[in-house]
């Protein structure tokens, strides 16, 4: 894969330790919005249950090169990828050989900097890519902080549920933590309310406090509780092409728009 490119990919972390926000669900889909509107985007596949993977439709015979390679430096970035059924969609997949990264990787002195290594050579540029997104596992272990410091920003997935603003502050000090220590350019890209449900006075709540207290880090888009968005991985498909007239369908094509409309008049966005 030879393209030409003169600028540097936009690089995005899409985190949060809480497991079930809809985490993997928003870097597939993001991801093939993004694609579909004409970007060329990499989805790194951090997580070591593969989820991102499988969903969208790569085999765990045919991972043969992943992350965990691309993360110990035993191959190039443009070795790794593979296709997927979205045209400019890539993915490195992941299995769970990455579970054993903290201790692979902990005799290292580099041990937090190895994934923005790998994606900061040249080699890198061969891809002309516009983004790379990266599923991260859910929790603030060193796959996670390697995403971190490896990444421009941080999307921020939260689920529409009690106690979701109260888990959201132990992420804010770990970027927090990382700019002050690794990252200062990092920023937290936004954050996207998941599984909403309108009709539901908690999640109106949780919009309400999260919009009061976060102010325009909170996406204007809201991804909505669909039934349609469970099924699709089911089908190794994002929902762009498994339900293209679903609500959910319609809503991280519009969180796409976002992010692009975001890149071309960027706000100050912070870490808290």
């Amino acid at each position: 894969m030879n393209f030409s490119r003169k600028t540097k990919p936009r690089i995005l972390s899409v985190a949060n330790q809480k497991g079930g926000v809809g985490k993997t669900t928003t870097t597939i889909n993001l991801g093939a919005a993004l694609a579909r509107a004409g970007r060329r985007v990499l989805l790194i596949d951090l997580d070591p249950q593969g989820n991102a993977s499988t969903g969208l439709g790569i085999e765990l015979a045919d991972r043969n090169i992943t992350t965990y390679d691309l993360l110990t430096g035993d191959v190039m970035p443009s070795d790794a990828v593979k296709n997927t059924s979205v045209e400019n969609l890539l993915i490195i997949p992941a299995t769970t050989d990455l579970s054993s990264a903290d201790i692979n990787l902990m005799a290292n002195e580099k041990r937090s900097f190895m994934l923005h290594d790998a994606l900061h050579q040249p080699d890198i540029d061969s891809l002309a890519l516009d983004y790379i997104l990266i599923d991260c596992p859910p929790s603030l272990n060193i796959l996670t902080v390697n995403a971190m410091i490896a990444s421009d920003a941080v999307v921020v997935p939260l689920q529409s549920e009690f106690f979701a603003l109260e888990g959201l502050s132990q992420l804010m000090l770990t970027i927090r933590d990382i700019r002050q220590t690794a990252k200062p350019s990092l920023r937290i890209e936004g954050v996207v309310l998941t599984m909403y449900d309108k009709r539901n006075n908690l999640c109106q709540q949780v919009e309400a406090d999260a919009r009061g207290n976060l102010g325009d880090l909170v996406f204007e888009t809201v991804i909505p509780r669909n039934v349609r968005l469970s099924e699709a991985p089911s089908f190794a498909l994002p929902i762009i092409d498994y339900d293209p007239a679903s609500k959910g369908s319609h809503a991280y094509h519009a969180l796409a728009k976002e992010i692009i409309d975001r890149e071309r008049t960027p706000k100050n966005r912070r870490a808290s």
